[in-house]
């Protein structure tokens, strides 16, 4: 394969503009240069990318497969100079740390403010993502730390250590007929409309499938970007929540919710710090995972 990330900038702004010409010009090319340059990659992949048309270009089959893995490419090359540029002003190291929505909303930015402000010389990459992915990617060396709920035991090629408990409850309005419930189970409130986080945060994800293995599709009335949203709308009457106890305001909320306990084995969320078994961690990754340890008030070992 003979081409160059010039070749994908060009293709790409083509893509874009459905048009050669404004696709050089967004590429700084002359259009004759460009038209050599977009030959010479549907040559080196051995198959055309665009059909063109009347009124401009239009992908095929193999120019939208190269335009996803094309902008996938730049965005991990913005990704490498995002984690490199801390090194030009001074900055020594950095750790990759992948957390579930429950942590990286409740108890890590107050603990990786700490950290940072111990060890100035660091720089930390945070991720929201499920449990089960920052499991996956812990184990095959894709990131250094990973901050998950339970995942079923030391598996997976992973050591864990307790972090932070925790437990999901049910947040109702006041006045709401659950609100006079000590418990309930979560298949008994599948028929109320939901305020939950956007979809493709964690807790999103697990509470759609908690939803799905009792073949259910859940009623959200909105999506909101904080627990705090969700606590603020919730109390508002715009319909019940799902969130870490942790997560609920103690003071600060106009009307505030009312917390009802979720009688469900899954509800537990205790938080786990999680590292690739075996592997050795940097000075800064392993100081990493000491605060995160001590913060949650497990003796460092």
């Amino acid at each position: 394969m003979s081409y160059d990330l010039t070749d994908l900038r060009l293709f790409v702004a083509m893509a874009e503009e459905r048009n050669l010409t404004r696709g050089a010009a967004r590429a700084f090319l002359a259009p004759s240069s460009a038209s050599h340059r977009l030959r010479r990659l549907e040559d080196a992949l051995q198959t055309p990318l665009f059909e063109r048309q009347p009124r401009g270009l239009a992908l095929t089959r193999a120019g939208e497969a190269l335009l996803r893995h094309a902008r996938q490419v730049f965005a991990c090359i913005e990704q490498m100079h995002a984690e490199l540029s801390p090194f030009a002003s001074g900055i020594r190291g950095h750790v990759s740390l992948w957390a579930n929505t429950h942590a990286t909303h409740s108890f890590l930015p107050d603990d990786l403010a700490g950290f940072l402000k111990q060890h100035p010389q660091v720089s930390v990459s945070l991720e929201e993502r499920t449990s089960t992915e920052i499991a996956m990617a812990v184990a095959h060396g894709e990131i250094d730390v990973g901050v998950l709920a339970d995942v079923g035991g030391q598996g997976a090629g992973v050591l864990l250590w307790p972090y932070r408990q925790d437990r999901l409850v049910l947040i109702v309005p006041q006045g709401h007929t659950l609100a006079q419930h000590a418990s309930v189970a979560f298949a008994e409130v599948l028929d109320q409309a939901f305020v939950m986080l956007h979809s493709g945060s964690a807790i999103h994800t697990f509470t759609m499938n908690a939803a799905a293995a009792l073949g259910r599709h859940l009623d959200v009335r909105i999506q909101v970007r904080s627990f705090e949203a969700v606590c603020r709308m919730v109390g508002a009457g715009v319909g019940i929540g799902l969130v870490p106890r942790s997560a609920v305001p103690r003071a600060g909320l106009n009307d505030p919710p009312v917390v009802v306990a979720l009688d469900e084995p899954w509800a537990q969320r205790d938080l786990q710090v999680c590292v690739r078994r075996g592997a050795e961690l940097s000075g800064f990754a392993s100081a990493l995972v000491q605060h995160l340890r001590a913060s949650g008030g497990a003796r460092p070992g």
